[in-house]
């Protein structure tokens, strides 16, 4: 996608790299979200219209591996002196079945975003627990009925999982090859209950919130209609540029005991190399200096994305205080997606949406929504080998 700000640290690592490599040409291309499968199986596809190297969702690794797409650049990271300050997490995210394929560019989570203004005229203090999360939503809501306490999204998965993942539930068990849903484990179906109950005409009316994604919940919060909502690091411009600018805060997500904090998923952007290149040598280096510390701290301070290096993320904290309680989240520990390539199936086949709507709506209880939601886990997890 296109981005004047995050083209021009492109740019300059771009004309840096050229420099030091003479008689080398580097093109960048931007394809547009949308078409991005399309482009990318085309690459797979067709060896001589792929690029070197390429930016991709870190929850398309696994996929984009079985698919053979990507180089095993295992030793080359071993070797890059940088990349033993990068965040465990985030190098989870560049690996499948224990080798590497890429270096994490980005991360994002979501943390707790609050109105100062509502909590100081109700008297209320930020939700310590999962439970006075829910609570403290009720009050605003009984106390402000135009307001949604905390507004939640039925389509809203990565908002949700953080309550399963509190709670001792995992979305799945086992390595690529031989993963089963962990969705309709007992600790899982807590979560998913804790989630779900949040969505009634005492906080987030079923009628209104069921379909709304996580960008719905941070425009609701935005616009000024919200006590509460959960949004990421990357939510932070829309939320300034909305009516809350100057009443609001952020505060990591409460786990379910006091003090602790909700596991949230790391999101994010890697940068990898295609295994059809004939520039081996050169496409890695590239990949290092694009994902290297000093563009990650240039795209931080140009775009707020938030470095993949401990180090770098600690610097970027004492520059912006709006980052601590994100960089907390990060350091309590946070999820991410099965390495599985049936996660990409999984994910678009809408199978947790469905389940949180099919219990919001009351068409079925958490148990009966949990196991139909595991057996299409588990058969997209056969399927895709």
């Amino acid at each position: 996608m296109r981005n004047a700000p995050k083209e021009k640290v492109v740019d300059s690592v771009v004309a840096g790299f050229e420099k030091a490599h003479k008689g080398t040409k580097v093109e960048v291309e931007y394809i547009p979200v949308e078409t991005r499968a399309q482009r990318v199986k085309a690459a797979f596809n067709d060896p001589g219209s792929a690029p070197d190297v390429m930016e991709y969702g870190n929850t398309d690794t696994a996929g984009y591996v079985k698919d053979g797409g990507l180089l095993d650049v295992t030793k080359q990271f071993g070797d890059w002196t940088e990349a033993k300050d990068t965040d465990p997490t985030a190098k989870q995210s560049v690996t499948v079945d224990g080798r590497l394929y890429g270096a994490p560019f980005y991360v994002g989570v979501r943390a707790l975003y609050y109105r100062t203004d509502v909590f100081e005229e109700l008297g209320l203090s930020a939700p310590r627990t999962m439970d006075e999360l829910a609570s403290t939503a009720r009050r605003i809501r009984a106390a402000k009925p135009e307001l949604y306490g905390l507004a939640v999204g039925g389509a809203y998965t990565y908002g949700a999982m953080p309550f399963v993942w509190a709670n001792g539930g995992e979305l799945a068990n086992g390595k690529s090859g031989s993963c089963a849903s962990g969705i309709d484990s007992p600790e899982a179906r807590k979560g998913i209950k804790a989630y779900t109950s949040l969505f009634g005409d005492d906080n987030c009316p079923a009628a209104k919130c069921a379909g709304m994604g996580g960008n719905d919940t941070v425009s609701a919060f935005a616009a000024g209609k919200a006590g509460m909502a959960i949004g990421g690091d990357f939510s932070h411009t829309a939320v300034e540029a909305g009516k809350v600018k100057g009443k609001y805060a952020v505060v990591p997500l409460p786990g379910v005991t006091s003090g602790s904090i909700a596991p949230a998923f790391a999101g994010g952007n890697n940068i990898g190399v295609l295994k059809s290149t004939s520039h081996r040598t050169l496409a890695v280096r590239l990949t290092e200096q694009l994902a290297s510390k000093k563009a990650q701290g240039e795209l931080f301070d140009a775009m707020g994305f938030l470095p993949t290096f401990t180090d770098v993320r600690t610097q970027a904290a004492a520059k912006e205080p709006f980052v601590k309680p994100f960089v907390r989240t990060l350091s309590a520990g946070t999820r991410f997606v099965p390495a599985s390539p049936a996660w990409a199936q999984i994910d678009s086949s809408l199978v947790l949406p469905t389940m949180f709507q099919e219990v919001i709506s009351g068409r079925k209880d958490v148990t009966k929504a949990s196991e139909d939601a595991a057996k299409k886990m588990n058969s997209a997890f056969g399927s895709a080998g």
